[in-house]
């Protein structure tokens, strides 16, 4: 490799693993996973690698041809893209796979796409046979700083997204930044909602570095690109190893996405990418945010201008029923007795989690969000 490699390492004693980012880090993928697994013993190991249709065009046989070299023995399977493929159904057709080619507890699952492929080739890998070593190839700017850090995986359940899953961390994370350049500029800027969620959440010199350069983030032009990537899972990393299970300070990673969950199931998953969802949901907490004397209006607006600099929608459709965006809030893995718990930014830089929000408070921001003319 030519081309600089970044590495951070999520520190989770026995369950450590390393995230490396760099170009042109899918032709060693096999190397580096032989180097990574038990006593690198890699030589007959069987490898199930599960991807879509689009991304296995793209980047299957790269892949193939690196863990065969590696001594890998490679199968594959082909879910479709989208948000429907998180479901009973897909993960079946997978249990079928690893049965068909007899995998054992020595088998690696490797999931080559973006966060739907990795959330549920992950929950498979944990669920068969107790457990299977898991490595994620995120190829989506959203999979990449987000989804594939961190060992949350899932499936959706009715209109619940991720409602059943289990924590089971990878044994390595392989971030190439030249998989983005076949993304959708819709999909890029996906992507940037989760970016700019950790500056806001816990960095506030992130958050302006990403003021400067959304632009060349924007069209992979910058040259903070790679650094940006490896500083997104950096933030990730440091929540999920001081609460990896979710109990306490990993919640702060959910800022926007209480609302921006229920947006995704009352348009059936259809009308928003995750992370247009996801930006709605953090003017949603902002705005909420004012609304109980937490944040402030200046930093509502410095958010919802970068947002609105990266291409987003910030103004909630007025179509939408406030009534059915409620009740799903209800559904929500944070909520408690019914009612939902929010992360709140109390400046640029810093968020704190499970405040309980009043539904006619909730209402109120909502109904504030139809009609936004910052």
């Amino acid at each position: 490799m030519t081309q600089q490699t970044h590495t951070v390492t999520v520190h989770l004693g026995d369950r450590s693993y390393d995230i490396l980012v760099g170009r042109g880090l899918i032709s060693s993928l096999g190397n580096e996973m032989a180097a990574r697994l038990d006593q690198g013993a890699s030589s007959g190991r069987q490898a199930l690698v599960v991807s879509s249709p689009e991304i296995a065009a793209l980047y299957g046989a790269a892949v193939s041809q690196s863990l065969e070299s590696a001594g890998f023995q490679v199968h594959s399977a082909l879910i479709p893209a989208g948000e429907q493929s998180k479901s009973a159904e897909s993960v079946a057709q997978l249990y079928q796979a690893l049965y068909d080619m007899a995998a054992d507890r020595r088998t690696v699952v490797v999931a080559l796409g973006g966060g739907v492929i990795g959330d549920l080739a992950g929950f498979v890998a944990a669920t068969y046979t107790r457990g299977l070593d898991f490595v994620q190839v995120p190829t989506t700017l959203l999979a990449q700083v987000d989804s594939s850090v961190g060992g949350k995986t899932g499936v959706n359940f009715g209109s619940a997204k991720n409602l059943i899953g289990a924590f089971h961390q990878p044994r390595l994370v392989v971030i190439d930044p030249d998989t983005l350049r076949t993304l959708p500029p819709r999909e890029r800027r996906s992507g940037l909602a989760e970016v700019i969620k950790y500056g806001i959440i816990a960095d506030k010199v992130f958050f302006h570095l990403l003021r400067r350069e959304i632009n060349g983030l924007l069209d992979l032009t910058s040259e903070h690109l790679a650094s940006v990537l490896a500083h997104s899972c950096t933030l990730k990393a440091r929540v999920v190893e001081l609460d990896e299970r979710d109990e306490g300070l990993r919640a702060i990673l959910n800022f926007g996405h209480t609302v921006g969950h229920a947006l995704e199931a009352v348009t059936s998953y259809r009308t928003y990418t995750h992370g247009e969802a996801i930006a709605l949901g953090m003017v949603s907490a902002a705005l909420i945010g004012e609304e109980v004397g937490i944040t402030r209006p200046e930093d509502t607006t410095s958010l919802v201008t970068l947002l609105r600099a990266a291409g987003f929608t910030v103004r909630l459709d007025a179509s939408h029923s406030l009534d059915e965006i409620v009740r799903l809030l209800a559904w929500d893995k944070k909520s408690v007795g019914g009612s939902a718990r929010f992360v709140l930014m109390e400046q640029i830089g810093h968020a704190t989690p499970a405040h309980p929000v009043p539904e006619s408070v909730l209402r109120h921001a909502l109904q504030r969000q139809t009609a936004f003319t910052l």
